[in-house]
């Protein structure tokens, strides 16, 4: 698990930066930096250099490997470091908070700015890296990719798909996006898996849902991952996030997307509130109807 650095910011100079700045530089053309090469990165001296990686080291913001040559490389808590003060030097984020979530791919933390925002730090790659770079477009195609060009790639892939679909689609308010971690607005409500709905609002609440995935496919985005766990419900109503891994509908597989996207959808719905859902539904008609335009119930798609 990768720890909230917001205690350590406060710690941190402005050559502390230089030597992080540096040793991302030096990343994007080796998985480890040479230590003789840090001085040109990051503009200190070798003197400083050496205070520097101490003192970043032992606020685990960079690791060290000796093998064929010194070496560093950031960890994620140093990468995050670099993001949050880009943040801060923007007026974007003036100090962190709770944890809003952790998982897999991201970690979210809520932050204060002129409102409570969310601040969202990529994580792709970190512990699942063949996996992610085997299925993300922005990787795909790129053999000699880190962690630090992939978690960078999802968060500018998300700022720039909420960006377009907001606020036509339910989704997050795009706030600020630096390296690895996008800013947006605070998710209202619950998770749809966290929340227990009155069975019969169960179909209507689906059906927001696979509306929101028309208007979402007429600004020419598929999800590409929808489930229980990135759908939000309150009293508003829904929001549909994590969009990291969202294709355009012209994508080879976006037919093949947008049905899994509301098959996942539809089994959720059927397990949970059985006495609601009809016992059958044809997920490819419904996708057809979202791809057209004329989905407007669930129930007319009822197998009988």
């Amino acid at each position: 698990m990768v720890k909230n650095i917001a205690g350590v910011m406060v710690d941190l100079e402005p050559e502390d930066f230089y030597l992080l700045s540096g040793v991302e530089q030096g990343m994007r053309f080796g998985k480890w930096v040479n230590r003789e090469k840090l001085p040109d990165y990051s503009g200190l001296t070798e003197e400083e250099v050496d205070y520097r990686l101490d003192r970043c080291m032992r606020r685990d913001l960079v690791e060290k490997r000796t093998i064929q040559y010194e070496g560093y490389r950031l960890t994620f808590e140093g990468y995050d470091a670099l993001a949050l003060r880009a943040f801060a030097q923007r007026d974007t984020v003036e100090g962190i908070g709770a944890p809003l979530g952790v998982g897999k791919e991201s970690d979210v933390y809520e932050v204060q700015s002129y409102k409570p925002l969310a601040l969202k730090y990529h994580r792709e790659g970190y512990t699942n890296f063949r996996e992610v770079n085997r299925e993300r477009d922005y990787t795909s195609e790129n053999q000699h990719v880190s962690w630090l060009y992939t978690a960078r790639k999802a968060a500018e892939r998300e700022h720039e798909v909420l960006h377009d679909l907001y606020p036509s689609v339910s989704v997050p308010r795009p706030v600020d996006q630096n390296r690895h971690a996008v800013v947006m607005e605070k998710l209202p409500g619950v998770e749809l898996a966290r929340a227990k709905l009155p069975d019969e609002q169960a179909v209507g609440v689906l059906d927001l849902v696979l509306r929101e995935l028309v208007v979402a496919y007429g600004l020419g985005y598929i999800h590409a991952d929808m489930s229980e766990y990135n759908v939000s419900v309150s009293e508003e109503g829904i929001t549909i996030f994590d969009w990291p891994q969202a294709v355009d509908t012209d994508h080879d597989n976006a037919a093949e997307f947008l049905e899994r996207d509301v098959t996942n959808l539809v089994d959720y719905f059927q397990r949970k509130y059985p006495q609601s859902m009809p016992d059958s539904v044809d997920s490819a008609a419904v996708a057809n109807a979202i791809a057209d335009g004329s989905f407007e119930t669930v129930l007319e798609y009822a197998e009988t």
